[in-house]
């Protein structure tokens, strides 16, 4: 069985969804409205039990009615919350409007998870046995993302970064990274996928929402990875499980092309219900969803020598 460690947030959403989204200085009417458990954080570790791995979750919820709720919620889920702490304060709210195309917006309020401190993570993974896989989010503070990546290397595990909300990050850090897994947005915020490479990421998995994603490792042209097939109802969340689902796969021993089409097709999964855990895919249901046409051109388009997962 795999274990994952996930770094990040955990929020409460506050979602409005249907209609479109409003303009600058406009006021519109959606039709529904729902308070959801969230955060990046909290959304990759629930996808990682979903999908079947030991999952322990390192973060820091607030002293309110909604710290308690949130870590109810992810407690029921049979996650670790040895490394969730609880501070004084609100926990994170997240503000998310979704169109009738399945498309969201998002503003957060970071609350508790400003406090999660390097100390407390650094202490926090090296409390965790045996191998695993680690995934980060920026939705916490940087440093505590670095000493995420400090404590992985230590140990030789690999290291996942989602790096949303998108910002510039230290070559130190990057250099860390078994994967970076930006969207198109934030690529371009972090200068590209050549540049992460230059700066020593392992690889760069581009996702790219209805298009698929793409495969980026130094020495070789990209590798465009195909979507799956999805009915798609809400995208709020399926990155998260696309990054939770890729490090299931690598703590696995999947080799990292093969780990690719498998997150892309639990991502995939997670589109077709309201909410950023409304579909949290079995690792039953990502292998059904995975089994398409595309199976062997992950496989075959690089040569095994740049493979090490």
């Amino acid at each position: 069985m795999s274990t994952v460690v996930v770094v990040g947030s955990v929020n409460i959403d506050l979602v409005a969804a249907g209609g479109r989204m409003p303009r600058p200085g406009e006021t519109v009417v959606m039709e529904r409205f729902a308070e959801t458990h969230g955060g990046k954080g909290g959304n990759q570790a629930c996808a990682a039990a979903a999908l079947g791995a030991t999952t322990h979750l390192v973060g820091a919820v607030g002293d309110d009615d909604r710290g308690r709720a949130a870590r109810a919620d992810l407690a029921a889920r049979g996650i670790h919350l040895g490394g969730l702490a609880t501070v004084p304060g609100p926990t994170g709210v997240a503000l998310i409007l979704v169109d009738d195309g399945g498309e969201n917006s998002i503003a957060v309020v970071a609350g508790a998870n400003t406090t999660l401190t390097p100390a407390w993570v650094s202490a926090a993974l090296d409390a965790v046995a045996g191998p695993a896989a680690v995934v980060a989010s920026l939705e916490v503070p940087l440093p505590a993302i670095e000493a995420a990546a400090a404590a992985a290397h230590r140990r030789g595990r690999p290291m996942i970064l989602n790096p949303a909300p998108a910002r510039p990050l230290p070559a130190s850090l990057v250099s860390r990274c078994t994967v970076v897994t930006p969207n198109e947005g934030e690529l371009t915020t972090l200068g590209g996928a050549a540049a992460l490479l230059a700066a020593g990421a392992g690889a760069v998995v581009v996702t790219r929402g209805g298009a698929g994603c793409e495969l980026h490792t130094r020495g070789h042209p990209p590798v465009a990875v195909p979507p799956a097939p999805a009915r798609v109802v809400d995208t709020t969340g399926a990155g998260d499980t696309f990054t939770a689902a890729l490090a299931v796969a690598l703590a696995a021993g999947r080799p990292l092309p093969d780990a690719v089409r498998w997150a892309a097709a639990a991502g995939a999964l997670a589109t077709e219900a309201f909410g950023a855990r409304g579909n949290l895919p079995t690792a039953g249901a990502v292998d059904t969803r995975a089994a398409s046409g595309y199976q062997h051109t992950l496989r075959s388009a690089l040569p095994r020598a740049t493979q090490p997962w």
